[in-house]
């Protein structure tokens, strides 16, 4: 069978590409550490039934972590965010903030506008990220993923103020956890 040399070059290329596809996620698996979203199995899931009574779920908001860092504990529900939508969740500009993040009924989206904070809630999962503001201000907080018919109402607010002016009022309290 004869092949025209034109073929074996677009299939060569091709070839090539494919191994620098996968070399390209392996350097990024190995050398700079890169996590698959949801990937971490190590015990990041809560019941679903239960997360709004047990554990930090039933009393979402911000804590002080170590080091001046915070934890905030979210709730996205039919059709809110816990905290967020009925009042800013304020955080410190330029502390660094891990997100824990789940749903007790459907999936939801969680979007922060003007940032590249973009990530699930779904039920029985835990997402959780770490991000730092920079700069102050308020930022939108959206829902991007359908979950009923009030799904447009879904939304929220985070207020970013100079961690000089942050109120420790803030924090929730953790001693009912």
């Amino acid at each position: 069978m004869h092949i025209h040399r034109f073929e074996k070059l677009w299939i060569g290329l091709s070839l090539f590409l494919i191994a620098c596809f996968i070399g390209i996620v392996m350097f990024g698996f190995t050398v700079l550490d890169l996590k698959v979203p949801g990937g971490d199995r190590s015990g990041k899931t809560v019941d679903p039934k239960t997360v709004m009574a047990e554990g930090p779920f039933s009393n979402p908001g911000v804590r002080e972590a170590e080091n001046g860092e915070y934890d905030v504990y979210m709730l996205a529900q039919k059709f809110l965010f816990r905290p967020s939508s009925g009042q800013p969740l304020v955080l410190p500009k330029g502390k660094r903030v891990t997100f824990h993040i789940t749903s007790p009924d459907v999936i939801h989206g969680f979007e922060v506008v003007g940032t590249n904070i973009n990530a699930m809630a779904i039920p029985g999962q835990i997402a959780t990220f770490t991000t730092i503001f920079p700069k102050t201000g308020t930022y939108g907080v959206i829902c991007h993923e359908y979950c009923g018919a009030a799904h447009h109402t879904m939304q929220g607010q985070i207020k970013v103020v100079p961690a000089s002016e942050y109120d420790e009022s803030n924090l929730v309290s953790t001693s009912a956890n």
